[in-house]
């Protein structure tokens, strides 16, 4: 097996790993507040990020010389976290998906003013087609409009913000740093809160928060590893098949079928993020140094 398509097959494993977690964050969200369900998936997930970095170069990848950073960065995946799981909690899980697919749109769009960045032609044509297929799913005026649908766009802003920092902080911080310090904060805040939203969990809903955590950890380090495999731009395309298991797994435990609108939305949203992954690599080849 080559080493690509390696990296392809775990992507869809870190992949599928996000689709269980959001699809438990969204039967647990029928019972429990969004607040809770972050408080112990980061609760879970935390040692086990702790683990993988102490296997995986020591626990000096946990040093950080940026504090401030990522209190801020932890205070954005908060907010993620916060509007996604809110969002799992009113609209169907494929809807929810589809609005999420918006973030490396954002990314394009934001990383003008914020990192000062050149943004070509044909990455801000694409975005804004992306964002188009946005507005079908979430249909502003119309009808079938829910309020969620506008917390699921913030959710994707806030994780736009989030892969900005990445990309403006990531050279100089270690990935295991980055990733423990996002999950550490929304920890701390989530257990500040805890004790005004707190219902004792019953059940099989232990087993749900402990699943949430561990298949949430299990995403992080399949999507991380299948990039050392793949090229960022053949792997990142199959993050898209999120939408896959988002219907199925809607169809099988709720009953849900998305409208025609939400499918058209999505592919004009898959569609423009993966126009973008090939034009940044052709232009990542074409900055290549040739011998």
């Amino acid at each position: 097996m080559s080493p690509s398509l390696l990296g392809i097959l775990i992507m869809c494993a870190g992949v599928l790993c996000l689709a269980l977690g959001d699809a438990i964050s969204k039967w647990l969200g029928a019972t429990y507040d969004p607040i809770q369900i972050i408080f112990f998936r980061t609760l879970i997930s935390l040692p086990l990020i702790a683990l993988l970095a102490r296997f995986n170069g020591g626990w000096q990848k946990l040093k950080t010389r940026r504090p401030g950073v990522h209190l801020m960065r932890g205070l954005i995946f908060t907010g993620t976290m916060f509007c996604f799981v809110t969002g799992l909690t009113l609209l169907p899980l494929a809807e929810t998906t589809a609005i999420a697919f918006a973030a490396p749109l954002f990314v394009t769009l934001l990383s003008g003013p914020l990192l000062k960045e050149r943004v070509e032609r044909l990455p801000f044509i694409a975005s804004l087609v992306g964002f188009a297929g946005v507005l079908v799913v979430v249909r502003p005026g119309a009808a079938g409009f829910q309020w969620g649908a506008l917390i699921v766009v913030g959710a994707a802003v806030c994780y736009a913000l989030m892969m900005i920092t990445a990309r403006r902080y990531g050279g100089k911080e270690s990935l295991w740093a980055m990733v423990f310090y996002a999950t550490l904060v929304p920890l701390i805040v989530s257990a500040m809160l805890l004790p005004n939203v707190w219902r004792m969990p019953e059940g099989a809903a232990w087993l749900g928060f402990i699943g949430s955590g561990i298949f949430g950890v299990g995403a992080v380090s399949c999507i991380t590893l299948a990039f050392r495999y793949a090229p960022a731009a053949l792997a990142a395309p199959f993050d898209y098949t999120a939408m896959v298991w988002a219907v199925l797994l809607g169809w099988w435990l709720w009953d849900e079928v998305p409208d025609i609108w939400v499918f058209i939305g999505a592919l004009v949203i898959i569609g423009s993020g993966v126009a973008i992954a090939l034009y940044e690599r052709q232009v990542s080849i074409k900055a290549r140094p040739t011998t």
